[in-house]
Order: structure tokens, then sequence, then C-alpha cells
């Protein structure tokens, strides 16, 4: 994702599983206050990758966008900036 800025994805419903569109981002865990350091997760050329802090399974899925996450509402948006 050089170039560009990093999606940020949540977990306020405790899905066991979340699938995205990118394979660079950032756990944050569920909303503040409840949320865990804000974690780089990095799939490579893997598909999968667990969060060490929350354990949410995220899946890459190369139809969804960078921003969109299946189930929906586990984009994190930063309402304090």
């Amino acid at each position: 994702m050089a170039g560009g800025s990093i999606p940020h994805f949540q977990n306020d419903a405790g899905h066991a599983a979340i699938d995205i569109g990118v394979k660079e981002f950032m756990c944050v865990g569920a909303n503040p206050p409840f949320d865990h350091p804000h974690v780089y997760l990095d799939m490579g050329a893997d598909d999968e990758k667990v969060c060490p802090y929350c354990s949410t399974l995220y899946r890459y899925d190369p139809a969804l966008r960078a921003d969109e996450t299946r189930p929906g509402n586990c984009t994190y948006l930063d309402r304090a900036a």
C-alpha cells in the first residue's frame, strides 16, 4: 500500500472472521475506549491473518474495496480526526 493510507478495521460485534479487500491494514480491536494497541498487520503471500491482540481472523477477498468489509461496519473511522 505504498503511497496510500493504511485502512483500519475494528470488531465491535466480536465477529470470528472479517473479510477485507486489502492485505496490509491496521486492527484496532473494538472502538475506543475498548480498543487495543493499533497494530499493523501484513498478510504477505497468505490470504488470512489473525490479530495477535483480539484474535480476529482477517481474510482477504479481492472482490472487496479497500474500505469495504464483510460483515459490514467493520471499517474504523477515527471520529477524533
